[in-house]
């Protein structure tokens, strides 16, 4: 069988490292792969992918569609297919795997699509909400960091990931580079008190300006509580979550976006997430809990899938309702506890999250995929 994935992302994010670690998953069950790619994305090297992955950089002038062998063929789109391998073809299966949810987006990105798969069960219920063919269980993802690089410390960088489509972040990204080394690049080191984490690209489905607006003016009734942002944004991503933190700017840190990111984890008392609505998954909640760090999110899905409450974690009403009155009191109540709780011992839990389980959730994909195709 051969098998096409897709996924021309310029940027690395969690979409990345599924695409990852789906290949190796796809090996593993003796499915080889090969992958288009932006030409702009230099990460690809970096995510260990399985020697029988074959790697194609889609270049200028080029399509996704030059790159697809001729005969039967699985074509697996991470995000909707482009529209160049919509076109129905004999023994051509269209897929693709729906990393974000189509509540609120326009769902018909996904017409002529044989199977989409849903990386969770909150965007699994909004494709069949569109009626949109929909793998019947979520693929989930997998705690798995190994590939992203060894240990190492942890140095502040440019907080700014600029967007190249844009004419300002153009200029800006121009000039940055002239004056970042002019600026100090501290070592993390941590600070009294309890430490909350931020480990996410600072984009806008996480809706963190919008969150901090309400929480913000809680956190700053605790000065003994800690914001450290590992993550980096476009320029009106980091400007709207400045102006919304103003009320606890001394309590909170910017480090920018790190490469390897389990130390960082085992350095921060909780994982905050963003809102939930527009999330689909959130690979940094699995990964934290897997190195032992518990999460605080809002009391809504997809959250609800990856988290224990009271074990791996902790919810808190959504702040819109309540302008924060509920995550104030989680808050007290974490001053009081001893020491945070430790995710690893909810060990049937995490295991949903392993490889192994993902290799099994796979399998039958796979076993779909031969039998359409007639291989």
């Amino acid at each position: 069988m051969k098998l096409v994935q897709i996924n021309l992302q310029a940027h690395f994010g969690g979409g990345e490292v599924f695409t990852a670690f789906l290949c190796r998953a796809l090996s593993a069950l003796g499915v080889a792969t090969r992958l288009l790619v932006n030409p702009h994305a230099d990460y690809w090297d970096r995510l260990d992918l399985p020697s029988d992955t074959e790697l194609i950089k889609v270049g200028a002038g080029e399509t996704a569609a030059d790159h697809v062998p001729d005969g039967p063929v699985w074509l697996l789109a991470h995000g909707a297919l482009p529209a160049e391998l919509l076109k129905a073809a004999p023994r051509r299966l269209r897929t693709a795997i729906a990393h974000m949810p189509v509540q609120g987006r326009n769902p018909r990105a996904y017409d002529n699509h044989d199977l989409v798969f849903a990386v969770s069960g909150w965007v699994r219920d909004g494709l069949l909400a569109h009626d949109i063919p929909a793998w019947h269980e979520p693929l989930y993802g997998v705690a798995d960091l190994s590939a992203r690089g060894a240990p190492q410390p942890i140095r502040r960088t440019s907080r700014y990931d600029w967007d190249r489509r844009k004419g300002r972040d153009r200029l800006l990204g121009l000039i940055e580079p002239l004056i970042e080394p002019l600026r100090p690049h501290p070592l993390f080191e941590r600070q009294r008190g309890l430490t909350l984490g931020i480990v996410s690209r600072l984009t806008p489905i996480k809706q963190f300006p919008l969150l901090f607006r309400h929480l913000a003016p809680v956190l700053a009734h605790h000065p003994e509580v800690r914001l450290e942002i590992f993550g980096s944004g476009g320029y009106a991503s980091v400007r709207d979550l400045d102006v919304a933190l103003k009320p606890c700017a001394g309590q909170v840190r910017f480090w920018g976006q790190q490469q390897e990111v389990a130390s960082i984890y085992r350095q921060v008392d909780y994982l905050m997430t963003g809102l939930p609505e527009k999330e689909a998954l959130g690979l940094n909640v699995i990964e934290a809990q897997a190195c032992g760090t518990p999460v605080l999110a809002p009391h809504a899905p997809p959250f609800t899938e990856t988290i224990l409450d009271g074990e791996t974690g902790f919810f808190y009403r959504d702040p819109r309702t309540d302008d924060g009155a509920d995550f104030g009191r989680l808050i007290e109540e974490l001053l009081s506890l001893p020491h945070p709780p430790d995710p690893r011992i909810a060990a049937q839990h995490l295991a949903r999250f392993s490889f192994d389980a993902f290799v099994e959730r796979i399998r039958p994909v796979v076993a779909w995929a031969r039998t359409e195709l007639g291989d």
